[in-house]
């Protein structure tokens, strides 16, 4: 298994990842670039800044349900099935 495919396995399970973990966890040098990967392939990723308790602010990544408004721009732009269905 790739180590894109790792990282999408764990976000569907509902994990949020930082740049940083994802970047120690699996390994892949440029977190950016795996997860436009995966926003390319279709899947929902969102990035939510966030603070850590030691006040650094990071964003988080996780795999969630496209919501209605994103749907209706898709729709505008090229049909909502460019979204996958979460497991």
């Amino acid at each position: 298994m790739s180590k894109q495919a790792k990282l999408l396995s764990h976000l569907q399970t509902g994990a949020e990842l930082t740049a940083k973990q994802i970047s120690g966890i699996f390994g892949l040098k440029n977190p950016g670039r795996a997860v436009h990967s995966l926003r390319t392939q279709g899947f929902c990723v969102y990035s939510n800044p966030t603070t850590l308790s030691s006040g650094e602010k990071v964003v988080k990544y996780r795999i969630g349900t496209p919501s209605k408004r994103i749907v209706a721009l898709a729709n505008a732009i090229g049909g909502a099935d460019m979204f996958r269905a979460r497991k």
